[in-house]
């Protein structure tokens, strides 16, 4: 695969804004138009300019950062363009996995894929993405004319909304309703304090508590690394951490759960206990004090630790079955249910304070963060469900030949989506989920369902009790995959109102999705 993240060059310097300079690298042109290499001295006859590499995290700030236009567009398009060569990548992957598929006797690659998962069947799952569809779609276009409104308002002038608008005017739209200034909140979120909260979390929950314990000569891979046990005061330990969360050269990108080791029974008399890693790439280093995360990091690392407590907490006989080792859709349910911690004052009272005042984070601070995320919700809802139908296509029945995926996600974009998309822009190869996840990344939506019914059912009106964290440790997560996933969901909310029979397969009931996100007129129809 190749690995150009792509770049644009912006002259002159003053069309980027001061506080992304440091995600740009200076360069400087002759003033005559002749290019100069950033090593070449500033005179009165060179135009100083940023060249932006347009990798995910830089063309994210760029485009909810950058006031001019052009800027954004030159940004987006080259982000969502290169590296062209993958195009054939995804071609061949695709082609080889319906091969494979057709081998072992199954029509498709996402039939093969979705056999062992409650939806079983890909029709299943389109029914489902097009049911979300549905309920999400007059919500996201209320939503789309809103922002299409807001920049005609800003710009004078009746002009179209693109898609390198949607970030930049979003987030103009929420500081102005909610007045958020990110700086303020990140104030509250030193990242030792977010571990600390997670520490909170454990012993709140499950009566659980984490210890700090030395690594052995070279156990560590680097020594950012820190290590934890958790233990129980009646059980004993019951299994261990690695922490990695602070950004390096090199280092496995994004954020993300691994099991070094999986729980499983040896003898009648001992016990295999989980060893997971927790990797993050947050700014900083685990000898400063400046780490501060910003809401969205700290969303992130509540999701991550809920795929690990998934791993620590499980007590299977078999280390298969353990953990995150489930049904597909539903492995992402506990990552997502821990996410609502990440935004309830309840839990953030506890650990959320200023890191240098101390002052704990206020509530009205909260109830704007947590506007400000609902302001948007169905666009967003809407863009996963817009994902997990271009990877239900390209990996799905392919009688009528091979389509160019470019043309795919064009038609998908323009059917399920108010958004128009940009020709000669490729986004999905850029979508890593479509090697990792092929045919499954519905399953964030039904986790997304799952996770709204048992916060709204079990853990709403007692978020930190011991009895809520009971019922989560014992009627789920300590199963891992050795029970039916449906009758574990079923008996950790007490009955129904969690899933639904659909043909031979499983769908999520979407009532509490809906509810939590104010589609009244959708629950009306059900």
């Amino acid at each position: 695969m190749a690995v150009d993240m792509g770049s644009v060059d912006v002259f002159p310097a003053t069309r980027i804004p001061k506080h992304l300079y440091r995600l740009c690298r200076p360069i400087y042109r002759s003033t005559l138009g002749m290019s100069m290499g950033s090593s070449m001295s500033t005179s009165n006859m060179k135009e100083k300019g940023f060249r932006i590499i347009t990798d995910p995290a830089t063309l994210s700030s760029v485009l909810q950062c950058a006031a001019d236009e052009e800027v954004r567009k030159m940004a987006y398009i080259e982000g969502n363009s290169v590296p062209h060569a993958n195009l054939g990548v995804l071609d061949k992957l695709i082609a080889v996995r319906h091969e494979l598929a057709q081998i072992i006797g199954y029509a498709s690659y996402a039939e093969f894929a979705l056999k062992q998962n409650m939806a079983s069947s890909p029709a299943v799952v389109m029914s489902f993405l097009l049911e979300m569809s549905q309920m999400v779609r007059d919500k996201a276009d209320k939503e789309f004319n809103a922002i299409r409104n807001f920049k005609r308002q800003k710009s004078g002038q009746r002009v179209d909304l693109e898609p390198w608008d949607e970030a930049y005017y979003t987030a103009m739209m929420k500081s102005s309703v909610y007045d958020l200034d990110p700086s303020v909140v990140a104030s509250y979120f030193p990242l030792p304090r977010c571990i600390e909260g997670l520490k909170i979390l454990v012993q709140s929950l499950f009566g659980a508590t984490f210890h700090s314990v030395p690594l052995a000569p070279g156990e560590s891979w680097h020594s950012d690394v820190l290590k934890m046990t958790l233990h129980h005061p009646e059980e004993g330990d019951l299994g261990y951490l690695y922490l990695d969360l602070y950004a390096r050269e090199g280092k496995y990108p994004g954020c993300a759960h691994f099991a070094i080791k999986g729980a499983r029974r040896i003898s009648n008399t001992e016990y295999q206990l989980p060893v997971v890693a927790l990797i993050c790439n947050f700014s900083g280093s685990h000898n400063s004090s400046l780490a501060r995360l910003n809401h969205f990091e700290v969303e992130t690392l509540f999701h991550e630790f809920g795929h690990a407590l998934h791993s620590l907490l499980s007590r299977t006989e078999c280390q298969h079955f353990s953990g995150t080792r489930v049904a597909l859709d539903l492995a992402e349910t506990p990552s997502n249910l821990f996410e609502y911690y990440a935004c309830d004052y309840r839990v953030l009272k506890t650990f959320a304070r200023h890191y240098s005042t101390d002052e704990t984070i206020p509530e009205k601070l909260v109830e704007s963060m947590q506007g400000a995320k609902k302001m948007f919700a169905a666009t967003e809802l809407q863009r996963q469900i817009f994902y997990a139908l271009i990877d239900q296509t390209l990996f799905g029945d392919r009688s009528a030949g091979q389509r160019d995926t470019s043309s795919v996600v064009a038609d998908l974009k323009s059917q399920y989506t108010s958004w128009r998309h940009v020709e000669g822009t490729h986004w999905q190869t850029r979508f890593s989920h479509l090697l990792n996840y092929g045919a499954g990344y519905y399953s964030y939506l039904y986790a997304k369902c799952f996770a709204a019914t048992i916060w709204q059912k079990l853990c709403h009106d007692g978020p930190l009790s011991l009895t809520t964290g009971t019922a989560l440790r014992t009627k789920f997560l300590q199963h891992g995959g050795a029970k039916d996933p449906s009758e574990m969901l079923n008996d950790l909310v007490g009955g129904g109102g969690i899933v639904r029979n659909y043909n031979v397969g499983i769908v999520p009931d979407t009532a509490s999705l809906a509810d939590e996100m104010g589609l009244v007129d959708y629950n009306m129809k059900l």
